[in-house]
């Protein structure tokens, strides 16, 4: 065939269904699961929606992936939000992200955080460190770092953060002693909102819908319950079945169990490629707020983050948590689900690795997409518009 794409989640999918779009059936599609939508997915718990690789909203910055999802699931079938999530910091309640929200703690608590961002690193102009948790205290000073951001990640990601680059961190925004007591002074934040200002969230499903009925419009295309167990690198043959003259691959290379033909040291790196896996588990309890999800950076709890389905998903109850397996104390009372690739780890040497990979595998063309074809926490808007790109981009090339 012309084209074999390596999972049927996001990144696949709006790849196919561009090709199709554009006239080209000449692909083929293998999935492992027994549905379509990778992380994405979502089943039925409690009579409701539930998305079983946790949180996943439809971010509304990007009209062109918008415009294109809605060919499959309807605009009218979505319900559009402003974000509401929040941070729970010691006894306090503020609105996300902490650096912008920091007014809205006990005064005494602001005073703290004000002392800590005023001698903050980067605001003293002393120079950048190479370490994760020291660069985080440079960047956000010691109350920020301290409270939220290192057990925070240290829950999401690995106890030990050095083991993370920094490279990743730019987007951090620098933390303005000056700014934040404007803030404080004149009760509002002073920065803008992170990803997921706004959002779309289905009206009568979980956030899955959208991805079965992208595969049932090529669903003659999709061979499921079929895991990639070798690829050829060198005749582009997977499984020692399926061949084409162009493979895309959007699922974990480090799932792969045998790769025939690619050199030792890309080998080596696959094997350097790290990520963290999590459990979503189902709370029947309706919690009194109207944050969609909360963050909570307390060591003391095991999960990091919980998303309260009632604040977006009408006519349910209850709420989900999201947490690291690896710190999960696992209750049999409650329905749960593992996802072992959840997110890609920025190690610090994933970005060659990553790219040695990369550039090998597409001198063959064989070409990683999305989330773990690239090895990036994308959000599933940002591997949509990946996956149309690179339909343009190869369509052109003939």
């Amino acid at each position: 065939m012309r084209f074999l794409i390596l999972g049927a989640g996001p990144a696949g999918l709006s790849f196919a269904c561009s090709l199709m779009s554009k006239g080209i059936d000449d692909f083929l599609i293998i999935e492992k699961e027994s549905e379509a939508g990778g992380l994405c997915r979502s089943t039925e718990v409690d009579d409701s929606p539930f998305d079983i690789g946790g949180g996943h909203f439809l971010d509304v910055r990007r009209p062109a992936v918008d415009e294109f999802l809605f060919k499959y699931m309807p605009e009218e079938e979505w319900d559009r939000y402003e974000r509401d999530s929040k941070i729970v910091v010691g006894k306090n309640i503020i609105n996300s992200p902490i650096e912008a929200n920091i007014w809205q703690m006990d005064i005494e608590d602001q005073i703290e955080y004000l002392k800590a961002i005023a001698v903050a690193g980067c605001n003293l102009k002393t120079p950048m460190p190479q370490k994760f948790t020291d660069w985080i205290f440079w960047k956000l000073g010691d109350k920020i770092a301290e409270d939220y951001m290192i057990p925070y990640n240290q829950k999401m990601f690995e106890s030990n953060l050095d083991n993370l680059g920094t490279y990743w961190l730019d987007k951090l925004p620098d933390v303005s002693f000056e700014d934040t007591l404007r803030s404080c002074l004149e009760h509002k934040a002073y920065a803008k909102q992170p990803g997921h200002a706004e959002f779309f969230y289905p009206k009568k499903y979980g956030y899955g819908e959208v991805w079965l009925r992208m595969a049932e419009s090529i669903k003659d295309k999709i061979i499921y319950n079929t895991k990639v167990e070798s690829l050829d690198a060198q005749n582009k043959i997977v499984n020692g079945e399926y061949s084409a003259d162009c493979i895309i691959s959007t699922i974990p290379w480090t799932s792969i169990s045998e790769i025939i033909g690619a050199e030792d040291h890309i080998l080596d790196d696959i094997k350097k490629l790290r990520y963290s896996s999590i459990v979503t588990e189902y709370h029947e309890e309706n919690l009194d707020t109207k944050a969609q999800w909360i963050y909570y950076p307390d060591p003391k709890l095991d999960y990091h983050r919980i998303l309260v389905r009632h604040n977006f998903c009408p006519d349910s109850r209850g709420y989900w948590t999201e947490t690291n397996l690896v710190r999960y104390k696992e209750d049999k009372t409650k329905k749960a689900f593992v996802n072992e690739y959840a997110y890609p780890l920025n190690t610090i040497d994933k970005p060659v690795a990553i790219r040695n990979v990369l550039e090998f595998m597409e001198k063959r063309n064989i070409i990683g997409l999305g989330r773990w074809g690239e090895w990036q926490h994308y959000n599933s808007d940002v591997v949509v518009e990946l996956g149309m790109k690179l339909a343009d981009r190869l369509l052109e090339k003939k």
